[in-house]
């Protein structure tokens, strides 16, 4: 059972942030939460857990379509769109060999031509809501986090303009995720989602069950489960706020491990990702924030968007020519 599972949130080693609050509260122990740990749990975020659901709903009558009929979504067939699409299982490999066993469909572009509104009618409608429900807590977070770093409530928000709208000008995706289900003769050459942090702002996660999610906490070698709350959602921080705040909130090493309970890996694992970028010609520079900068931080300012490529090359070299 999931409940006898030691986690940090069994030993209530998670910070749990409640967004009904004002929007300083939020601010204050987000910043505590970020400085110190790398991630929180949010709740009353204001996302419909029934939307979610639904979500997952959707995608799961994707899964079980012909590859035939999944093959024109392919993050490759997006025009102009590089990382808009789906990605089935193995077509992505963080060590550039070990295949990891997860279907994802990353939304960059809500034009009805890119989404399977043909073969899942309502889809593009729902979707539509869901991101603009992310988009408003996003900005919400936004202003929070400005709060969190005594910066002007509109610094981030004026350098996010373009969330979800396109990805030639800005990079936020989010992404559908659906784990299968791993048989015990499979179970120890399979990896769910390799060791890695983000390259973003933040990133928020929404997950149906405890399903592997494991951390490396800050100034620790030693990977830990989170588990998991019901309706909440867990935040972290990524690349970019890292760069951003010469390290004061830093970037959080996670990865999804298929889990050594029996039940629990026989079970598919569903969740959805809300990678937050801030525009791709934004300059990422920690003097803007007028944090104390450590005479050791690089001179070099570069752009959101060579700070994630250069991330996902580093990732995904192989893919690259």
């Amino acid at each position: 059972m999931e409940s006898n599972i030691d986690t940090l949130l069994s030993r209530n080693a998670v910070p749990i942030i409640d967004l009904g609050n004002s929007i300083e509260n939020a601010a204050k122990y987000l910043r505590k939460a970020l400085s110190e740990k790398g991630y929180a749990l949010l709740i009353n975020h204001g996302i419909s857990n029934e939307k979610i659901k639904t979500s997952w709903e959707y995608f799961d009558r994707f899964v079980e379509l012909p590859t035939e009929v999944k093959l024109p979504y392919e993050r490759s067939k997006a025009p102009d769109a590089e990382n808009h699409g789906y990605v089935s299982p193995g077509m992505e490999r963080f060590d550039g060999r070990t295949p990891e066993l997860r279907h994802a469909y990353n939304i960059c572009k809500l034009q009805d031509e890119l989404l399977p509104e043909k073969e899942l009618p309502g889809f593009t409608s729902h979707i539509n809501s869901l991101t603009d429900d992310f988009n408003t807590l996003g900005r919400f977070i936004l202003q929070a986090l400005a709060f969190s770093l005594d910066a002007p409530p509109s610094f981030f928000l004026d350098k996010h303009s373009y969330m979800l709208s396109d990805d030639r000008f800005n990079l936020t995706t989010l992404r559908l995720l659906y784990y299968p289900p791993v048989d015990d003769e499979d179970h120890g050459n399979i990896i769910r989602c390799g060791a890695h942090a983000d390259y973003c702002t933040f990133t928020l996660l929404a997950q149906d069950s405890e399903g592997g999610l494991e951390v490396k906490l800050r100034g620790s070698d030693k990977w830990e489960r989170v588990g998991h709350l019901p309706g909440a959602l867990f935040i972290n921080c990524g690349e970019t706020m890292a760069a951003w705040t010469d390290q004061l909130y830093h970037a959080l090493q996670h990865r999804v491990v298929v889990p050594e309970e029996v039940d629990t890996r026989h079970r598919g694992r569903h969740s959805i990702a809300y990678f937050c970028h801030p525009d791709n010609s934004t300059l990422i520079d920690p003097k803007d924030l007028k944090i104390p900068v450590k005479k050791s931080t690089t001179q070099e300012i570069y752009n959101a968007y060579d700070i994630s490529m250069a991330l996902a090359k580093g990732a995904y070299g192989h893919n690259y020519s």
